[in-house]
């Protein structure tokens, strides 16, 4: 094996450290922010450490008293958390059996290629007509609704991952399995689905954060606490004429711990997905 050079060694060590701190870096300042009291986020010079730590916001924003505003927080944050589980269940619903089907049949690959190109098309073009829709149907400042279109950005995204952790695939393997008698439906569940995991996984993970993200059509679609999301409800907490800008920071990392749970669970199969069909044997 090649032998690397002790200077060599020590600036990768250095370009990784450097890296993890223009990473970090906001998420820190974003938490001491939230534990700052609102004299020292004013002060001049800045204070980049309290001189007593305030957890107080926390409290407030987890609360559940009635028309307060840890309530509105935390009915934003269970609408988040469900209409980004339907959109994802539906998008891999959905990706699962078309990226199989594309990535089988290369003659209908101009299909995923047409949908992919809606991603062309600015939020704002498909506001009016994805409006009358929902109103049509009644789903307006409705969960479903917004699930539903949520499903719209988040298929064609998906059905592209699958496609290419299908091509990585090799189809001998499904043949074989087919000349052992093994019906269409046996193979992708025995065969297929399992080898297909990390990538299923990835594109789960990419689906729920795209979801969790979308700011601009829950803030067209919904009107009140049935169905706003959290990036709404943040949002709101900056729309008065007097912003507590520690409470935006608190609401910012209370919204940023489920995604990073959910990527540190899935962080192997996340790796293994983005890899898949890296290297061919």
């Amino acid at each position: 094996m090649e032998r690397r050079s002790p200077a060599f060694t020590i600036f990768i060590h250095a370009c990784a450290l450097l890296l993890a701190a223009i990473i970090l870096a906001p998420i820190a300042w974003l938490f001491i922010m939230s534990i700052s009291p609102a004299a020292d986020l004013a002060a001049k010079p800045l204070r980049w450490w309290p001189q007593a730590a305030d957890f107080s916001r926390y409290q407030t924003l987890l609360s559940t008293a009635e028309n307060s505003a840890g309530a509105a927080f935390t009915s934003s944050l269970r609408n988040s958390l469900e209409i980004a589980g339907m959109a994802t269940l539906a998008a891999l619903a959905l990706a699962i059996p078309a990226g199989w089907a594309v990535s089988r049949t290369p003659a209908i690959g101009w299909s995923l290629s047409m949908v992919i190109a809606t991603y062309m098309l600015p939020p704002v073009a498909l506001a009016v007509p994805l409006y009358m829709g929902l109103s049509h149907l009644g789903l307006l400042n409705n969960v479903f609704g917004l699930a539903l279109v949520y499903l719209t950005i988040l298929a064609p995204f998906t059905t592209w991952l699958m496609k290419s952790g299908f091509d990585s695939i090799p189809r001998e393997i499904e043949a074989a399995a087919m000349i052992d008698g093994a019906g269409l439906f046996q193979t992708l569940r025995i065969i297929t689905l399992p080898l297909a995991a990390p990538v299923m996984a990835t594109a789960a993970l990419f689906a729920v954060l795209l979801a969790w993200d979308e700011f601009f059509y829950a803030l067209l679609f919904t009107s009140d606490q049935r169905a706003k999301t959290l990036t709404v409800a943040i949002a709101d907490l900056a729309g008065g004429r007097v912003s507590d800008y520690g409470l935006i920071a608190t609401a910012g990392v209370l919204a940023a711990l489920p995604p990073v749970l959910i990527g540190l669970v899935m962080q192997r199969a996340l790796i293994s997905g983005l890899t898949s069909g890296g290297v061919k044997g």
